[in-house]
């Protein structure tokens, strides 16, 4: 079974003409597709849960409806992206989910129909169990173990030794959920199943840290406990060696899959003297005769095993920096994308002039910049000053337009005349080459140096002659039509009429209709 099937399509377009982006993405996310959920809708949903005007309740119910299908593909691929969404979205979905009475209720799901229906059902049986288990220990406690703060101020190594003992036993419990998944490597054979491995080992880290963290405060405090407390105390470091053994199996099966062995921790054991040590103190508790450790064997014991267990968190928080640089990395990435959609947008319809004076003003600003080098010479590398902004002239070459040198070529063809040839274009107005590599410049704009330089190649003109010999434009200067100079008054002869036959001299209009009376 590969692609999309029709119920996919169908129920996609359903969704749209209702107008559900939720119930489409999550439509889109657990399709029949054999493979993992694509990471655009996973992106998208995690969108969601931080939008304060998307509902919770209505994004988790989709989700278990999901999970009422038949198909197991789309049963799974529906655990994996609640997974990821609690692991990866805001901590209103948690919440929620740790607000029902009931979650996944898929002890009895199995999928006669398909090839692996059986095999895959079994895991999906396991992984529910688990995400149920992690809501739950969030309903406890009030907080996700993977997320907590870790190191030596962290919540697992402050807290007190009461609240510690209560604690330790949730994560023991979400732990084992987590290592009962037993995958073989000869299982992980499809996108699915090993999308959710994947997000079982991120939580298996993160998880075993909180609970070597709260492990070492346990051991610092055990000598100063009463004996109640140092009875649990010692169960519960008795239960943590059995689990860091079951660990480490875990992390055999990750390694042999393909992930990487920098990103695999390693796991140091307390030295098995402690535990010696542990027993005594309680068996001393209790008034049993045995033989009592000093005070310095004691300590260095204790230094020792804390010392192993630190070196352990210490690889774990390399892999959360890790991962933590890898997720900067891809938003850096993902905004470098979009700045350079914005300038594609930007340049798409500027002139080469116009492209040259953006150039020549950012490299006034930003000499460095290595586009603007390819356009405007440094100082000093060229005597031609640098290139300035374009004037507001035009520049047209009237012998070639208008054919005045036009002359028979050797085949005898000619330019006709009146006719410009295609290639005579006005100065300052031609568009950008097409060999311009648009993307790469602006990339370079962005701030990546480009690997070759842009250059513009000369504009070819048909000048006439026998050989086409390239010439430059004709430097004609269009100026501005000279302005005719103001009308003035003029004086003018007018017979006076009178009796008196005086000429009298009168300042006309220049704009009145002159007349003469004889």
């Amino acid at each position: 079974m590969s692609g999309q099937s029709i119920t996919d399509r169908i129920a996609a377009a359903q969704h749209s003409m209702t107008g559900s982006a939720i119930s489409k993405a999550v439509c889109k996310a657990t399709t029949h597709e054999v493979s993992g959920p694509k990471k655009k809708h996973l992106d998208y949903l995690i969108h969601c849960t931080n939008e304060m005007n998307v509902s919770i309740p209505q994004l988790a119910d989709t989700l278990f409806e999901r999970t009422a299908n038949s198909s197991w593909v789309v049963v799974f691929k529906a655990l994996i992206t609640t997974h990821h969404l609690m692991m990866y979205g805001n901590e209103r979905l948690i919440q929620y989910l740790a607000s029902r009475n009931t979650l996944f209720n898929l002890n009895n799901f199995l999928d006669k129909g398909a090839l692996q229906g059986y095999d895959m059902s079994t895991f999906i049986r396991r992984y529910s169990r688990y995400l149920n288990e992690k809501a739950m220990s969030y309903r406890l406690v009030a907080v996700d173990f993977t997320k907590m703060k870790r190191g030596i101020d962290g919540v697992m190594r402050t807290m007190t030794t009461e609240k510690l003992i209560k604690t330790l036993p949730i994560i023991q419990n979400q732990l084992d959920a987590l290592l009962d998944f037993q995958a073989n490597p000869n299982e992980l054979t499809n996108g699915v199943i090993n999308s959710a491995f994947m997000l079982l080992f991120k939580d298996s880290i993160r998880l075993f840290a909180a609970y070597n963290e709260g492990v070492i405060n346990l051991l610092e405090k055990y000598f100063d406990m009463k004996k109640n407390q140092c009875k649990d105390a010692l169960d519960i470091y008795k239960k943590f060696l059995y689990r860091m053994t079951k660990l480490s199996e875990f992390l055999k099966v990750a390694e042999q899959v393909g992930i990487d062995q920098g990103d695999i921790p390693d796991l140091s054991q307390a030295p098995s003297s402690l535990l010696e040590a542990l027993e005594q103190h309680l068996a001393s508790l209790e008034g049993k005769k045995t033989k009592e450790l000093s005070a310095d064997t004691r300590a260095s014991t204790l230094n020792s095993a804390v010392s192993s267990l630190s070196s352990t968190g210490m690889s774990f928080s390399r892999m959360d920096e890790k991962e933590r640089q890898q997720a900067l990395e891809e938003e850096q990435a993902r905004l470098q994308a979009l700045k350079v959609q914005v300038l594609l947008a930007l340049f798409s319809h500027m002139t080469t002039v116009e492209y040259k004076s953006l150039c020549y003003v950012k490299w006034r600003t930003f000499p460095s910049c290595a586009v603007c080098l390819t356009v405007v010479p440094p100082p000093g590398a060229d005597s031609q000053p640098p290139l300035q902004p374009p004037a507001k002239t035009m520049t047209v070459d009237f012998d070639a337009v208008f054919g005045n040198n036009s002359a028979p070529s050797t085949n005898g063809s000619q330019t006709p005349a009146g006719k410009a040839p295609a290639s005579v274009l006005l100065s300052g107005q031609r568009k950008m080459e097409t060999n311009i590599n648009l993307p790469f410049s602006l990339i370079v704009h962005v701030g990546v140096r480009p690997e070759m330089q842009w250059t513009q190649p000369g504009e070819k003109k048909l000048t006439g002659g026998q050989n086409w010999q390239n010439k430059t434009m004709s430097t004609t200067q269009w100026g501005p039509a000279p302005m005719a100079p103001p009308p003035m008054p003029v004086q003018h002869v007018v017979r006076n009429t009178r009796p008196t036959n005086t000429i009298v001299m009168r300042r006309v209009s220049q704009f009145a209709v002159l007349s003469t009376r004889m």
